[in-house]
């Protein structure tokens, strides 16, 4: 199954899921206060998305003069993409992250600890990653993923109350009230299943950045090494990283370890480097 497929397919099941927890608590009214309270809570952080997690690591803009500004330029012109502002993060551990609303509006951020470890080449595996997010419009894909997540939340959050102080649908939603174990079921699976749709969706983007990054680099090799680099350097030097910006980093920031793993932002590593190795 391709990855805009399985993508779309989970944005779908995300929108259902939506569609069914809005019609348990409370029909049409709880499905429009759900939706409209995440848009509203997610609206700005798309739109500033890029000022909010810079300003978050501390990023600081570097010139043509700079290595990272050179090989990003480079590998913007050859995926057709305009060129990015470009960031260094002071922080030892090795990462990188894309962010921007659009790829008129975006940046690219390395950390100090990437620069360090990485060759060029490998770098360029990196910054082509990077890149194919700004030109799959991945911020807007997780942004639209998000919302809808926060808005089954909140309406969990509701079926709670409601459960609480015994409340249900009104009769103008439908006739016979709420059922009990229908908000119960709401309240402690609806969270669950939204964030592991969520993740999975991240999961799918990352397999396709990685893709459309050997693509725009000419090759996957650069990327494959920077991986298996990545991979252990960011186990020596962890990053203190909130984790609702961990989807953005080419990988993960911090470990994941047995059944939370299935939460994870981020594929294995070492099925990406095989999902890489089988274009080469």
């Amino acid at each position: 199954m391709g990855n805009a497929f399985k993508t779309t397919i989970l944005l779908a099941a995300l929108s259902g899921l939506l569609l069914v927890i809005g019609d348990l608590l409370g029909g049409r009214s709880g499905l429009i206060i759900a939706l409209g309270f995440a848009v509203v809570m997610n609206f700005g952080s798309y739109w500033f998305s890029d000022k909010i997690v810079l300003t978050m690591y501390r990023a600081q803009e570097v010139g043509p003069n700079h290595p990272l500004y050179q090989i990003v330029e480079r590998l913007s012109r050859r995926a057709g993409l305009p060129m990015p502002r470009v960031y260094v993060i002071p922080d030892g551990s090795p990462n990188a992250f894309a962010t921007g609303r659009d790829p008129d509006h975006a940046a690219v951020a390395a950390t100090e600890g990437i620069l360090h470890l990485l060759s060029e080449d490998e770098l360029a595996g990196v910054v082509a990653h990077e890149l194919a997010h700004v030109k799959h419009r991945d911020i807007l894909i997780s942004s639209v993923a998000a919302t809808i997540a926060a808005a089954i939340m909140f309406a969990a959050q509701m079926a709670r109350f409601a459960a609480i102080f015994g409340g249900g649908r009104s009769s103008d939603d439908r006739d016979g009230g709420g059922n009990p174990f229908a908000l119960l079921a709401t309240v402690i699976l609806a969270p669950i299943a939204a964030s592991l749709i969520q993740m999975a969706i991240s999961r799918s983007r990352e397999f396709a950045a990685d893709a459309g990054g050997a693509e725009i680099a000419g090759g996957p090799y650069g990327l494959v090494n920077a991986l298996r680099k990545l991979e252990m350097g960011s186990k020596r030097v962890p990053m203190d990283a909130s984790p609702a910006t961990a989807h953005m980093f080419i990988i993960k920031p911090f470990a994941v370890h047995g059944l939370l793993s299935i939460f994870s932002t981020h594929p294995p590593t070492e099925q990406r480097i095989a999902a890489l190795m089988g274009r080469a």
